[in-house]
């Protein structure tokens, strides 16, 4: 199904062409005046030079053209040669109605489908996710989502930080409090235990206890290093006790990511590329790719455009140990060789993207990738308070992220009950309706932002039920839903199709705004833009209300002209659940 924008476009250019001017100069715009027209068309402007005529004699040909048009009800040439545009209500009708039958409310299918993995959340085992660890999963789901709404195959990866000196720390803390265990006895040839010998939370203790030690103690440090090495070596008892590290730190971060409603496809992590690493690095020096540099092994990825430095791409420092570059092109080698995707992208702070220049650009040198293949990096801002400092705990730290969303369906669930009391039997579903919500105003709180931009992260405003917040959006959705119930309350059938030309300016209001529906998708997985869905059913919800508002639905006794209203209502919640669904939330039956 063609966009809204190109049908109106043909009809214009067709206009251009019978009046004797370029077709091309008939590409229409929404109006940046919809005080004065629905749609604009400044081709006129553009064919003045070509034409040796006045803008406004051009306009007025044109318009002379679009007498009897089926698909505007006025075209109004203005000086200095703009074309004013508003369509009829038959052909926005008609539109709608098309939008019902189709799948997808007719957006196009993919002649050829993309194969994606996106990479993002990308935690470390054996910390507590915090605030920072945000931003990733809530737009890399939602840009997932939407990747996968217009037609494209993606594989969503966590690609965990489970690997490397802070396993060291962890397995060398381990052994100075718990000697007896049998993972630290060489001659130990039995089962080892299946039960972790530690919980979730004395690990998220032992880390940081660790870390701070190894800062202090030149020894100890030492001795995680030579921890480290074993287990990235196969030693039997470290491999074991990382196997429970990794179990007990998984298990949880699956469910705080439930929690915000992230799934991710592949828990892959820096481990499973490790034993990857010497063949590539191999392959690099052999192919001539890599050279040393000071002792450490690199790869120029500088090119003569650059206009400011790009450091070599370091692949094993001095000492041969490996970086995260090492472990990141090596990961893009594992997904050429097992998933061949057409297109990585990277969810990650912007504040990395020197960092992945390097490593995209060593890729490429390197033919780790095909020369189609697409690696994109998408980075986003910082999560700040109300003081526009990253955001902290009341007491200065950063704050664990489950404690931020119990923090929030907690005010959430409040701010529902301060006006009204709640029987006990019904406090169950409160309190889940009010996380429903909490986590609405969390994600749309973010995600209305260009990811790129930092934000202030403004829990009063966030859940409020009025303005651009999610809570509004699902206020709107639920009042639709308890509509339509009472529709069929009254024995009567919501109609699967049924849209009328409108018959008021609200009513028309609100059908344009459906009417962007396939236009707005099709950006939001383009641009890689959330914030575009965001903006999208903020008009929407916009739009509804203010019909809602002009117009007796239920009240209405011409049955055929309410059925209509019934078919502009079911239509409207469709696209609204669609578009919260790409987002990463859902709405409850009842608020």
């Amino acid at each position: 199904m063609k966009k809204l924008l190109d049908l109106i476009s043909e009809e214009m250019m067709q206009a251009f062409e019978a009046a004797g001017y370029d077709r091309e100069l008939g590409k229409v715009t929404i109006s940046n005046r919809p005080d004065l027209c629905e749609y604009q068309c400044n081709g006129a402007m553009a064919g003045a030079k070509t034409y040796h005529k006045a803008p406004i004699m051009i306009a007025s040909d044109v318009a002379g053209k679009c007498e009897g048009s089926a698909v505007f009800s006025s075209v109004e040439a203005v000086n200095p040669g703009f074309l004013n545009l508003k369509l009829k209500g038959e052909f926005l009708g008609n539109y709608l109605q098309e939008m019902e039958r189709e799948e997808k409310f007719g957006l196009p299918k993919q002649e050829k489908p993309l194969k994606i993995v996106i990479d993002y959340g990308g935690p470390n085992v054996a910390k507590p996710l915090h605030v920072g660890h945000l931003r990733s999963a809530v737009i890399g789901e939602s840009i997932k989502r939407i990747a996968r709404y217009n037609g494209h195959e993606v594989i969503g990866d966590i690609h965990l930080g489970d690997w490397g000196l802070q396993m060291g720390l962890i397995i060398t803390e381990l052994r100075e409090r718990k000697p007896e265990l049998p993972y630290f006895d060489d001659d130990f040839t039995g089962e080892y235990p299946k039960e972790a010998p530690f919980t979730i939370s004395e690990l998220e203790e032992i880390y940081p206890t660790a870390s701070a030690r190894s800062k202090e103690d030149p020894a100890y440090k030492e001795k995680a290093m030579d921890a480290t090495f074993k287990l990235q070596n196969g030693v039997r008892g470290y491999r074991a006790l990382w196997d429970h590290i990794i179990a007990v730190s998984v298990s949880d971060l699956k469910k705080n990511y439930e929690k915000l409603n992230v799934e991710f496809d592949l828990w892959k992590g820096e481990s499973d590329v490790h034993d990857l690493i010497p063949d590539m690095v191999e392959y690099m020096k052999k192919e001539g790719y890599a050279h040393e540099s000071e002792g450490a092994l690199v790869v120029d990825v500088k090119e003569e455009s650059d206009t400011k430095e790009i450091p070599p791409c370091m692949i094993l420092k001095s000492d041969g140990a490996s970086l995260y570059n090492t472990t990141d092109l090596a990961t893009i080698r594992e997904r050429m060789e097992k998933i061949d995707p057409d297109r990585i992208i990277y969810v990650v702070d912007k504040r990395q993207e020197l960092y992945f220049t390097q490593v995209f650009r060593c890729a490429r040198k390197t033919k780790l990738v095909k020369p189609d293949t697409g690696l994109t990096f998408v980075g986003f801002g910082t999560m700040n308070g109300k003081d526009g400092k990253p955001f902290k705990t009341r007491q200065g730290g950063v704050m664990r992220l489950e404690d931020l969303l119990n923090d929030i369906n907690e005010q959430m669930y409040n701010k529902m009950i301060s006006n009204h009391e709640i029987p006990e039997e019904a406090r169950k579903e409160a309190k889940e309706v009010a996380a429903m919500v909490a986590l609405a105003a969390i994600k749309y709180g973010d995600l209305s932002n260009q990811a790129g931009k930092d934000y202030i992260f403004d829990v009063e405003r966030f859940t409020s039920f009025e303005g651009d917040t999610g809570p509004y959006i699902l206020y709107t959705i639920v009042r639709i839903k308890s509509i339509l119930n009472k529709y069929a309350a009254l024995g009567k059938k919501i109609p699967d199709t049924g849209i009328r030309k409108p018959e008021g300016e609200a009513e028309k209001e609100l059908m344009m705004s459906l009417s962007g529906f396939i236009s707005m998708m099709q950006a939001a997985w383009e641009e890689m833009a959330p914030h575009k869905v965001c903006a999208y059913i903020y008009d929407l919800a916009n739009s509804f209300n203010h019909f809602y508002h002009e117009t007796k639905i239920l009240q209405e006794e011409d049955e055929e002209k309410q059925a209509g209203y019934i078919a502009l209502l079911k239509l409207t919640k469709e696209i609204l659940e669609t578009c919260i669904d790409v987002l990463g939330f859902a709405a409850p039956e009842r608020m």
